[in-house]
C-alpha cells in the first residue's frame, strides 16, 4: 500500500512518516525541502520526498496523480491560531482551498483520504465531550478555515476519514510543552490561562491511532485524543512536574487577561472554553483508547531529554 503524507516535515506528518514507514511505502509531500526534516533517517526510497505547495491546485494534482498513492494522509496546514486572526486571506488560501485541492487529486486519481482537523471546528459550550454528531460552531478564523476544509473532503469524496484532534504536541513543530520549557530557561514568568480544558495529544500516539484506524476501513468521522483532560494551566503545572521543575511558579489567568488576537471578544474570535473529544467512537472501532497524556507527556520529555 502506497501511502502519500502532506505536511510530511510537521509535527504529525513526521511522526505518521515513522510511525507507517515499516508497514507501507511512503511518499511525503511538504512545500518546504525534505532535507533537514523530520523525514530523515527513515527508510524512504530515494526521490520519495516531493515539494510541493498545496495552494497550488495544478501543481498538487500533477504532483499526486504521477504518485498515484492508494490513499493521502492531508496533514499540512497553517495552525498558528493567532496567525490565522491576523492573516485570514492566507489562513483560507491554506486550510480551506488547500484542502479542497488535495481532495480534488484524491478524487481524480480515486485514492482514498484522511485529513486531520481540529477541536476548535466546535464553541466550547458544551458541558460534555463533544461526540462526532455535535454540529460544529466555529468560533475563530483557524476553526472557520479547518471546518471548510472538512466539508470539502466530505463533500467531494466516498473514502475518507476525517479525524478531529486537540492540543497536540510533539517533536518537529511548535507546541505548548516546548513553550513552557523555553520559558523557564529564559526566566520568564509563567502566566497561563485556566478556564480553557482540553485533552493534550501527543504526536506519537495519534500517528499509531491513525495507523490503526487505516486498516479498518471504516470511513467516516472520528475524535482521537489521548486520554484525560485539562486546563492550560494544569497541563503547565504537570509539565514543571514531570521536568522535574516543581519550585517554578505559574499563575492562573483568564483568556481576557491574556488578550490575544484569537481571544478577543470584539474580534469575535475566541478560542473553546470547553473542546474534549469523545473518543468512544474510536475506540469501538479500533479495541482500544489511547493512553493518559499525562503518561505520554513523560514520554515525550524523555525522548526530547528533559528528564
Amino acid at each position: 500500500m502506497k501511502i502519500l503524507i502532506t505536511g510530511s516535515s510537521g509535527m504529525l506528518g513526521t511522526a505518521l512518516c515513522q510511525e507507517l514507514a515499516d508497514a507501507y511505502e511512503i511518499i511525503g509531500l511538504d512545500v518546504r525541502e525534505a532535507q533537514g526534516s523530520g523525514l530523515k533517517g527513515l527508510t524512504v526510497p530515494a526521490g520519495r520526498q516531493v515539494k510541493c505547495d498545496i495552494t497550488d491546485q495544478a501543481e498538487v494534482a500533477r504532483a499526486i496523480c504521477e504518485i498515484s498513492p492508494d490513499l493521502v494522509i492531508h496533514t499540512a496546514a497553517y495552525t498558528d491560531v493567532d496567525g490565522c486572526e491576523t492573516c485570514p486571506d492566507k489562513t483560507y488560501q491554506i486550510n480551506a482551498a488547500g484542502a479542497r485541492n488535495v481532495a480534488l487529486a484524491c478524487q481524480k486519481c480515486e485514492a482514498a483520504a484522511v485529513y486531520i482537523s481540529t477541536d476548535f471546528v466546535f464553541n466550547g459550550r458544551k458541558a460534555q465531550p463533544y461526540i462526532e454528531q455535535d454540529k460544529p460552531h466555529p468560533l475563530n478564523t483557524y476553526g472557520k478555515s479547518k471546518l471548510q476544509g472538512e466539508r470539502h473532503f466530505s463533500s467531494l469524496l466516498v473514502k475518507y476519514f476525517i479525524i478531529r484532534s486537540s492540543w497536540l504536541f510533539g517533536r518537529f513543530g511548535k507546541n505548548f510543552v516546548d513553550t513552557i520549557l523555553k520559558l523557564v530557561k529564559e526566566g520568564k514568568e509563567l502566566k497561563v490561562v485556566n478556564d480553557q480544558v482540553g485533552s493534550p495529544t501527543y504526536s506519537k500516539d495519534l500517528a499509531k491511532a491513525i495507523g490503526n484506524l487505516i486498516e479498518t476501513s471504516s470511513y467516516g468521522y472520528f475524535h482521537i485524543s489521548n486520554g484525560g483532560s485539562c486546563s492550560w494551566y494544569e497541563f503547565a503545572r504537570v509539565i514543571l512536574k514531570c521536568a522535574h521543575l516543581k519550585d517554578v511558579k505559574v499563575r492562573p489567568i483568564t483568556s481576557e487577561e491574556l488578550n490575544r488576537p484569537a481571544t478577543r471578544k470584539s474580534a469575535a474570535s475566541e478560542r473553546p472554553r470547553m473542546s474534549i473529544l469523545d473518543n468512544t467512537h474510536y475506540i469501538q472501532t479500533v479495541g482500544k483508547p489511547l493512553r493518559p497524556w499525562p503518561d505520554a507527556l513523560r514520554e515525550y520529555l524523555e525522548e526530547v531529554k528533559i528528564r
